[in-house]
């Protein structure tokens, strides 16, 4: 069989999910498979689907679907060399501008072209996109049969409603569902920008007439743009992390900070979500092994989904505290004034951490994790 036949013809499917700074631990699992896969050959999963941060990750990997190999390197590449201020600004000047431009934009009058307000101004990521990212080469994918879709989950503030914008070749059709659907579009900036951002810290994105925020906010099933574009072997990078008690006091009598609370709450967004729908995946998988092949065979919607989920062995919180100091004194100080310090342990800290040395880290651990997996791994993909 050629490598086309191949991937044309595979049901794999590849689910990021988000988690700001800690999408660099995808980066490492898949630089590992990339380790034990064939050279110069397409990605094994053709069809790719990102959130958050995840989507970012989801688009450079779809465009260099042609080489596996090499779409992971760029990816490492961008990572690797990774500071603050390439994602967000971090000096003092610009930080107190933002702030202060979204204080005074409050009381403009309600027919003033006002612009979406945040903690922080993520222009610099919008530059590194367009600079990194070359959109058309996933069109050229479709086309040539490396890649079959690529899907960026967004949240509606309009409706509420989760948006799968997907880009794949005609024979994929839109979906709706209660509270979620998925439409056919060109894959762009917006879309990245919009899924990956986070709720309060960085600002919602205008796509046509409504307004769109971190993909993982009302995302009640994860698991579904992959199904509906054709996935029936999801390999997924989870964020569900094993908790490690940071050196922090357990008895402390004072009540949990601002910043704990609003760290509970993302983590509750990013990885709740997830786990309750492949709970509910296995149930339907259960109920299907009692149903005749007759019955499945004149129901087309019914198939059987498997899954492979890898988590993230170690603590992200715990690992960024030791970065804490890496971060510009401007956002140290902003942090300080939410709760967030190197000794208080809150989820908020390794979603910001956007740093090389930190990212590193991830990447080793996700490698390592990946690694540890490989029979596995092999197993599923049929690598």
């Amino acid at each position: 069989m050629s490598k086309k036949y191949n991937i044309k013809h595979s049901k794999n499917a590849l689910i990021l999910t988000g988690g700001g700074a800690r999408a660099a631990y995808q980066v490492g699992v898949l630089s590992a498979i990339s380790k034990f896969s064939p050279r110069h050959y397409p990605v094994p999963f053709p069809i790719i689907c990102g959130t958050s941060a995840g989507a970012i990750n989801a688009t450079g990997l779809a465009c260099y679907a042609s080489c596996f190999q090499l779409g992971v390197k760029k990816l490492e590449w961008v990572w690797n060399s990774l500071k603050t201020d390439r994602v967000y600004h971090s000096d003092p000047l610009r930080v107190g501008s933002h702030i202060l431009s979204g204080i005074l934009g409050s009381f403009q009058a309600d027919y003033a072209n006002k612009t979406a307000r945040s903690l922080l101004n993520n222009t610099p990521l919008r530059n590194l996109l367009s600079n990194v990212v070359d959109y058309s080469r996933i069109d050229q994918n479709i086309l040539k049969g490396d890649l079959s879709a690529l899907s960026i989950t967004a949240s509606s503030y309009s409706n509420g409603n989760s948006i799968s914008f997907y880009q794949s070749h005609d024979s994929i059709k839109p979906w709706f569902r209660a509270k979620r659907s998925g439409i056919p579009t060109q894959i762009s900036s917006d879309h990245l920008l919009a899924s990956a951002a986070i709720p309060l810290i960085f600002p919602s994105v205008k796509i046509k007439r409504n307004h769109f925020g971190d993909g993982s906010i009302h995302q009640l099933s994860p698991l579904s743009p992959a199904i509906h574009l054709g996935g029936e072997k999801l390999f997924i990078v989870g964020v569900e992390q094993p908790k490690e008690t940071l050196h922090i006091n357990e008895n402390n009598p004072h009540p949990p900070t601002t910043a704990t609370i609003a760290g509970h709450l993302l983590d509750g967004i990013f990885s709740d979500t997830l786990q309750s729908d492949l709970e509910r995946m296995h149930r339907v998988n259960n109920t299907l092994s009692l149903i005749t092949d007759e019955s499945k065979h004149n129901n087309e919607g019914l198939k059987n989904i498997d899954s492979l989920v890898l988590n993230p062995s170690h603590n992200f919180n715990s690992m960024a505290v030791e970065y804490y100091q890496e971060l510009p004194y401007t956002i140290r100080m902003l942090l300080r004034g939410i709760g967030i310090t190197n000794d208080q342990e809150s989820s908020i800290l390794s979603y910001l951490l956007f740093d090389k040395a930190y990212c590193k880290q991830l990447i080793k651990l996700g490698f390592d994790d990946a690694l540890e997996q490989e029979a596995n791994i092999r197993q599923f993909l049929n690598l």
